[in-house]
Parts: structure tokens; C-alpha cells; sequence
């Protein structure tokens, strides 16, 4: 039997329409995702231009025929800024070894990418020029086809134009009940 939950004391008031986000959120907690790294290069930064990442688990497939994926970035966010004027960015998909990597890229008011950047093994992409972590499992090129505002966040629909799939023997990297796992 599915059962509801009623708002407890001193908890959130739910949206007009629905449940509170403290609900939502613990609701999709127990979802579990992958692990993704979200790259690009901003060429207008700086001399060299400057590379920008983000971890994300709201990352799919959209579509074969053409090949389409999709993120999910938060509006107002530096990779939503520059994903709004650069079309190209890319999406490394982390090993169960490569928690480190995503959570250095979630952590909130970091000031520069650039030192998150330098001292991480990676290779820049032939298309989109962003960075692609070296020993993930897969890495996807895309150029932003379509962006749909959806309440605080922007889903980005990109081509995927290139993958690289290095031969990995490692698992991926999950995120359950807000918390990295892997699945041995």
C-alpha cells in the first residue's frame, strides 16, 4: 500500500498545489543516480579562457535518433550563465573511484574552478573544448540544442556530437539518501 505523509509540526508548508521541497527532496533522495561531472570552456575568461565544472545526478538520455541528453542546471547558477551563451559543454560520467572529483565540484561559493581544475587529470575535448576527466566511465560531447525553464532550474538539451568510452573495469559512482555510493 503507498503511503502519504502529512506535514509534521514545524515543517515546511506545502506549495499550493503539492508538497513541500523538504518532502520532494526527501522523496527523491531515495532515487538513485549517477554521478556526473558537467563541463565547459568559456572562451571569453580571462587570456586562455577558463574552464567551468559542476556535479550533477539530473543527467539522462533523451533521445537516440537524433542523440539527444539532457542536464538539469540551477538557474542563476555559473554553469546555467555560461551554458546560455556557449553552446558546446560535455558530461563526464564518475567511477566509483572518482567521489573526490564530485565533491569538489558541488561544494556552494567556491570562487574560481580554476584550482579545482589543476591539479585533476584530464584531456580537453576535440568538440566542445571542455574538459574530460581522464578514468571516467564514459564522457559525452554535446551542443545545446534546446534550454526549458522548469521552476528553479533549466533543463539543457544538448546533440551529443562525440563519446569516448576508455575501457573501465571500475563501477559508477551513485548518489542515495544524499550520500556518494557505489554499487559493490
Amino acid at each position: 500500500m503507498f503511503q502519504t505523509t502529512s506535514p509534521r509540526p514545524g515543517a515546511s508548508i506545502p506549495h499550493p498545489e503539492g508538497v513541500s521541497s523538504e518532502e520532494f527532496r526527501a522523496a527523491m533522495s531515495r532515487f538513485t543516480a549517477g554521478v556526473t561531472l558537467v563541463t565547459a570552456h568559456d572562451p571569453d575568461s580571462g587570456a586562455r579562457g577558463e574552464d567551468v565544472g559542476m556535479t550533477a545526478t539530473a543527467f539522462m538520455s533523451v533521445s537516440l535518433d537524433p542523440p539527444l541528453a539532457m542536464v538539469s542546471v540551477r538557474n542563476g547558477s555559473r554553469m546555467d550563465d555560461l551554458l546560455a551563451e556557449q553552446p558546446l559543454w560535455a558530461v563526464s560520467l564518475l567511477s566509483e573511484n572518482q567521489r573526490h572529483i564530485a565533491g569538489r565540484f558541488a561544494m556552494k561559493g567556491r570562487l574560481s574552478d580554476r584550482l579545482l581544475f589543476e591539479d585533476l587529470s584530464h584531456t580537453r575535448g576535440t568538440t566542445s573544448g571542455a574538459p574530460l576527466i581522464d578514468g571516467a566511465l564514459a564522457s559525452v560531447e554535446c551542443r545545446t540544442e534546446q534550454r526549458v525553464e522548469a521552476g528553479d532550474h533549466t533543463l539543457v538539451i544538448g546533440r551529443v556530437l562525440e563519446v569516448s568510452l576508455p575501457d573501465a573495469d571500475d563501477g559508477p559512482l551513485t548518489y542515495f539518501k544524499g550520500r556518494y555510493r557505489h554499487l559493490s
